[in-house]
């Protein structure tokens, strides 16, 4: 095997794919998609059609991350039942081929957006853009986790004292310096949950930029990056997404400060009535307590960038600079 940094050896894959992908084939032209933190995620150009690899970053990383083996399944699943995201076609767990564990999707065109104020579109392009992921988290949350496979995913009970634990510990794991602020969180936290709702299956990092809009309609056609999916509380999993009006936009891509109406961008209060109102969910008595653990999760995710860039295994050169903003999210939360 040759890897050149983090790039898959081609003529490996090639011969993989010939052996486990219907209907490939070559030669292919590798290119890397940009941005994120996570799994280093490749487009596979061929004669017939273009591909999706993502795949496991090659080195150390911490055990529980980058499951892309979990994120093969869940889209596998997800799929047959209809959501809006690409169809999968063969999962690799053998390391010897590329280096580590990959997939291969297809290649879904459409547009990302990253700053959730959507420059540059339309008032009516805004308002379509908005309305749609949230039916779209709807639809995902009214799934049930048992009919469609996915009744093992995860542990149904106890979903919130759970993302309590599981992102403290790497948090811990990952920490680089001080941060006050996480450790009253850490101590805050596991006295202040709410009651549980139904389980359902989770995304656990929707937003904007996970998704892809078509070429040219305001609409979600396909849900990316479901590599932090598991059981868990729906309610939680849409406020991670909620958050967003929360923080303002040159700390992470926040909507703090927009002039809704102007924007076309619905209000926080009215985005969480929509959505409770597509799920079917009964509200909670106050969204503050799922507000305060999207934060908390938020900054541990970044802390293990953090981490990463001090290690040198980051995949962005922006690592360091994100990374940083561990700190000030907690201090919000």
């Amino acid at each position: 095997m040759q890897e050149r940094g983090h790039w898959p050896d081609a003529t490996a894959l090639d011969g993989w794919m010939r052996a486990n992908v219907a209907g490939y084939a070559g030669p292919l032209q590798l290119s890397k998609f940009e941005g994120g933190q996570s799994n280093p995620t490749f487009r596979v150009a061929t004669p017939g059609g273009d591909y999706v690899l993502r795949r496991k970053p090659v080195g150390p990383v911490l055990p529980s991350a980058h499951a892309v083996d979990r994120e093969y399944r869940v889209l596998s699943a997800m799929h047959a039942a209809g959501a809006p995201v690409p169809r999968v076609h063969a999962l690799c767990t053998d390391t010897t081929v590329l280096g580590s564990i990959f997939y291969v999707m297809d290649f879904v065109p459409g547009r990302v957006f990253w700053d959730p104020r959507l420059p540059g579109l339309s008032r009516d392009d805004r308002t379509g853009i908005f309305d749609s992921m949230n039916a779209t988290i709807a639809q995902i949350h009214g799934l049930d986790p048992d009919a469609i496979g996915l009744g093992d995913f995860g542990r149904k009970e106890n979903a919130l004292s759970r993302q309590v634990s599981l992102w403290t510990r790497p948090f811990e794991a990952a920490r680089t310096g001080p941060n006050p602020a996480m450790d009253r969180l850490i101590a805050w936290l596991p006295d202040h949950l709410p009651d549980e709702h139904p389980p359902r299956v989770v995304h656990g990092d929707y937003r904007l930029d996970n998704v892809l809009i078509h070429p040219t309609e305001p609409r979600v056609i396909a849900v990316l990056d479901w590599e932090l999916s598991t059981i868990g509380n729906p309610i939680a999993d849409f406020a991670y997404h909620l958050m967003i009006w929360r923080f303002a936009p040159e700390l992470f891509r926040g909507l703090a400060g927009v002039d809704f109406a102007l924007a076309g961008i619905p209000d926080e209060q009215t985005y969480a009535r929509r959505y409770i109102e597509r799920s079917g969910l009964e509200p909670p008595e106050s969204w503050d307590v799922y507000l305060v653990l999207g934060m908390f999760r938020v900054a541990a995710i970044l802390q293990g960038v953090s981490k990463r860039a001090e290690d040198g295994s980051a995949n962005d050169p922006r690592a360091r600079e994100i990374g940083g903003k561990a700190e000030p999210i907690a201090r919000i939360a």
